[in-house]
């Protein structure tokens, strides 16, 4: 995808109608038109994947809330790393990543919330030119929703309700509460719930709050379906559960002439770790008429009870309550119907499926699913899909914006105090317009919102200021052009030849490469590879003693010595083999000896460890008394090609996994240094390149470091939030070690450890 086109491409190279051997250069055009096949599944099946397994269940919340619990003791107490200065945010501020939802001050001027996937929210003064962070760093940054009062007090739903996609969606810890307009935020309560997908104020009485919450997304159970609270979030009822352990609840809506009168859509839905079933008998559209003392499932033409139902959005026009529309996809994710009622749903209508309606939604309606009604139009609406939709006829007849914003639309929100200014939402960040939302007016996109989700980061080892890194939905960036994007699709692997800067090479999914002589100002695409499977991420490493020889991972290694020009497979199949995915048995890392070229190690994320000590002439493996969990980095020490460190990912249940080890002969023998880490996944180990005894992990909770061989770790610097950071890299700036770090939700942020103690 380009910036504006992000819809994720799961497929491998075959889905191209490509021969095996084939990776596809940087065509922009057939990228774009490639984006619909497999819709946002592609990074949510990878991030899975790795955390899971593809046998393992597991509640990935519970376990990645003991990680965080576990990574907060340690950052409070005693460290001897205390000294070391602050993370310091680097950006990107100018591009904006996804955002789930928005909402506008009604009493004062200008300003404007947003939640965003795995950011936090953000804040903006200027009527949405520019947005400054205004969350908590130490508390989960997934937001599903928000809301606010008349006076401004924000309710913000931790957990993302969208089920994984475009990106991985993480959960949450329940609703906070800010009365100083996210300057702070208090948690009150629900905090079991997992994910939120809608906040609802009684404008009549803003202490009487609805929050439709859709649960665990992997494990059935647990705190789930509509809640209510008459106290501002003091206590909390459940007012309506689901028909099964599956259901949730992920819209709401309160008719504003009767706020007695309740809209809810229930959702019944489950991921699990090789498939997900996105619809079920409990999912449906529920009314009260007597505030929530009981529900009733809404029929007439509305569909009925089935395993076909999937997630559904709701919404009530504003200035005529007795308009309701209704939106559904079916268990696939496909378009299955759009309805609108004139008699606050006792009937509905269906609306006729047009060409534009029905594509609108792709194959994965689960990502959006929600309707927004012009609150002085009732015939006026919003329709979020991959373009935005707008109706001025309750659905007769329908517009879809082309390219004035990026794809991926989620949140509309109207301006109550500026007539005609709206602000939509979408996976490219937040867009202003003072035409009413007309798609065929003008748009103003903010220039500063930094949320973006980094997969990978590299740095220039002549000048650190030059950052390049692969984006999800936004392509891959470079710092040294406003961090505009130089290569489509979902940004992953990013190198700068550490010899010469102006040689980049980018990657998107599923292994399609580009390589740059002029810094990335034109892009040509690798030459071909062979491997029968590709990952999501596909790695590509330099040989440390000489960049032009590079190496390719499918589920053969490829080797050039050309820079990328040309390749040739110097392995087998060195995974366990296809489980029938295109891009899951497949090399997951690559390194290379510094003081032996001809020793290369490669990791599988299906568990394998290989070491070749003749260039791939032959293979031995030597992993196999490690744990069989995604091998996520391999790491060689520098001056000894037989020191080598490994990095896992994978929760198990109740089992306190390892996450590194350790071997000084080889793979013959490893010992396990995961120490006191925190119980997460380890994305990333790296060395400091001045003290090669200053290991660096980066871990879904944070970065922590070790001088002792891992037998303690530490977190490395203050300040960084708690957040995943996927990718390190390291740098030498005036005798100065730098750590860059890419997370997955606030940009790159960069550590500088200082010059060596001599």
């Amino acid at each position: 995808m380009t910036v504006l086109l992000s819809l994720s491409l799961a497929a491998s190279a075959n889905a191209h109608g490509l021969p095996a051997d084939v990776v596809i250069g940087p065509d922009v055009a057939a990228l774009e038109a490639l984006e619909g096949a497999a819709g946002p599944s592609g990074a949510d099946e990878w991030f899975l994947a790795q955390r899971l397994g593809p046998r393992q269940t597991g509640d990935l919340v519970a376990l990645s809330g003991r990680a965080r619990a576990q990574a907060e003791r340690m950052g409070g107490g005693a460290s001897t790393f205390a000294a070391l200065p602050a993370w310091q945010s680097l950006g990107p501020t100018s591009l904006g990543g996804r955002v789930t939802d928005l909402v506008v001050d009604p009493s004062v001027a200008n300003t404007v919330y947003a939640a965003t996937a795995s950011g936090g929210v953000w804040k903006s003064t200027d009527s949405g030119s520019t947005f400054n962070y205004a969350w908590d760093a130490a508390i989960t940054q997934a937001i599903g929703a928000i809301a606010i009062t008349s006076a401004g007090v924000l309710y913000a739903g931790t957990g993302e309700a969208n089920p994984g996609g475009g990106s991985a969606s993480f959960p949450g810890t329940g609703v906070y509460r800010s009365t100083d307009r996210g300057a702070t935020w208090q948690p009150i309560g629900l905090a079991g719930t997992n994910r939120i997908g809608r906040i609802v104020i009684d404008p009549t009485n803003e202490n009487r709050i609805l929050v439709a919450a859709t649960g665990n997304l992997y494990v059935p159970g647990g705190d789930r379906g509509l809640y209510r609270t008459t106290d501002g979030g003091a206590t909390w009822t459940q007012i309506l559960a689901g028909a099964n352990t599956t259901t949730g609840a992920s819209d709401v809506a309160l008719d504003p002439a009767d706020p007695n009168r309740i809209y809810v859509t229930m959702w019944d839905h489950q991921r699990m770790p090789g498939s997900r079933r996105y619809g079920g008998v409990g999912s449906g559209l529920f009314r009260s008429t007597n505030g929530g003392t009981s529900f009733t499932r809404l029929g007439s033409t509305l569909p009925p009870s089935g395993t076909n139902v999937g997630r559904m959005g709701v919404a009530v026009a504003k200035s005529d309550p007795n308009r309701l529309y209704a939106i559904a996809a079916n268990a696939t994710g496909n378009f299955l119907g759009f309805w609108t009622s004139t008699n606050r749903g006792d009937t509905w209508t269906q609306i006729t499926n047009t060409s534009a309606l029905n594509s609108s939604q792709s194959t994965f309606g689960w990502w959006f699913s929600r309707i927004f009604v012009d609150p002085v139009a009732p015939q006026h609406i919003f329709v979020p899909g991959v373009p935005m939709l707008e109706s001025s006829n309750a659905g007769g007849s329908w517009t879809s914006n082309s390219s004035s914003f990026h794809v991926d639309q989620h949140a509309v929100a109207f301006d109550p105090r500026v007539a005609n200014r709206v602000f939509f939402g979408n996976d490219g960040g937040i867009y202003r317009s003072t035409a009413n939302g007309s798609l065929s007016g003008s748009w103003t996109k903010t220039t500063r919102l930094g949320n973006m989700q980094f997969y990978t980061v590299a740095v220039s080892q002549q000048d650190v200021s030059r950052i390049s890194g692969g984006l999800q939905d936004n392509g891959s960036v470079r710092s040294w052009s406003a961090w505009g994007s130089y290569y489509g699709g979902d940004g992953l692997q990013n190198l700068i030849d550490p010899t010469n800067h102006q040689k980049v090479y980018a990657c998107s999914q599923n292994g399609s490469c580009g390589r740059s002589t002029n810094g990335g100002n034109s892009m040509s695409g690798f030459g071909s590879t062979t491997s029968d499977r590709r990952a999501w991420l596909t790695p590509v490493v330099f040989d440390p003693s000489n960049p032009a020889i590079m190496y390719y991972g499918g589920n053969r290694l490829n080797r050039s010595t050309s820079s990328a020009q040309s390749w040739t497979a110097i392995s087998g199949d060195l995974s366990r083999g296809s489980s029938g995915s295109a891009s899951y048995n497949t090399i997951s890392t690559i390194a290379v000896a510094k003081t032996s070229a001809a020793t290369i190690y490669v990791g599988t994320d299906d568990g394998r460890i290989w070491v070749t000590r003749n260039t791939g002439s032959t293979w031995t493996e030597i992993g196999t008394t490690l744990p069989q969990r995604w091998v996520t980095r391999l790491t060689v020490d520098p001056t000894d090609a037989n020191l080598v460190y490994a990095t896992f990912s994978g929760y198990t249940t109740g089992d306190p996994a390892a996450h590194v080890y350790r071997t000084t002969n080889g793979g013959t023998s490893w010992q396990q240094i995961s120490g006191n880490l925190p119980n997460a996944p380890v994305n990333d180990l790296v060395l400091d390149p001045q003290n090669r005894n200053a290991l660096y992990v980066g871990t879904d909770v944070g970065v922590f470091t070790s001088t002792d061989a891992g037998a303690t770790w530490s977190p490395a610097g203050t300040g960084l939030p708690v957040v995943s950071v996927m990718d390190l890299a390291t740098a030498v700036s005036g005798g100065r070690t730098l750590i860059t770090a890419a997370t997955y939700g606030l940009g790159v942020y960069r550590l500088d450890v200082g010059a060596p103690v001599l």
